[in-house]
């Protein structure tokens, strides 16, 4: 195996319950350890909850063009991953980036102007795309707080911001395409 970054490759797991993380370390991809409470392991969890939220969501009944464009980002997901757990490694690209910015285009399109604030719901599956948003918008800090501490990709700082916008868009759409509309927010409905 070289130790040139671009040439490393992954752990293969063959044993799930090891113990080696039982003092509070684990395991890089490179095989160096670090602390379970380290800005990388934050970040490489909040990637990995979101990839999680997101396949609650692909369980409901999607149109097809946002049921292929979740499975392609759960993919890039895991590529972030692999570029978190490789210090050094840049594993997302440009056209990625570009991917997620020609969806959010592509559903936006059929979208009505936003005129004023929205509340996350409407149907189950629009509720479910916002609150990946929510976890996208939590993975993304953990990113921000990392590449302060050790310099992240720029495509990988990106990506995560797209992704949080293309969400929310999702959001929307899915309550379109289920025949409903936004959900307004009513300032001071309450008060």
């Amino acid at each position: 195996m070289s130790d040139k970054p671009s040439e490393r490759k992954g752990n293969r797991l063959s044993k799930i319950v090891t113990r080696t993380g039982d003092a509070g370390a684990t395991g890089l991809g490179d095989g160096s350890r670090t602390a379970k409470d380290s800005l990388r392991i934050d970040a490489i969890g909040e990637i990995d909850e979101l990839n999680s939220a997101l396949g609650v969501l692909l369980c409901e009944d999607l149109p097809e063009a946002a049921r292929a464009a979740l499975l392609d980002i759960q993919n890039d997901l895991f590529d972030f991953g692999g570029e978190l757990c490789l210090p050094g490694m840049a594993v997302l690209k440009d056209g990625q980036v570009t991917r997620l910015e020609e969806q959010a285009e592509a559903f936006n399109a059929g979208l009505p102007m936003l005129k004023e604030f929205i509340l996350p719901g409407g149907t189950r599956p629009a509720a479910l795309a916002h609150l990946a948003r929510a976890v996208c918008r939590r993975a993304e800090r953990a990113v921000v707080r990392l590449h302060h501490a050790e310099p992240l990709s720029d495509p990988a700082r990106r990506y995560i911001n797209r992704l949080s916008d293309l969400l929310f868009i999702l959001g929307r759409a899915l309550n379109r395409a289920d025949g409903r509309g936004d959900v307004a927010w009513q300032k001071g409905k309450n008060a």
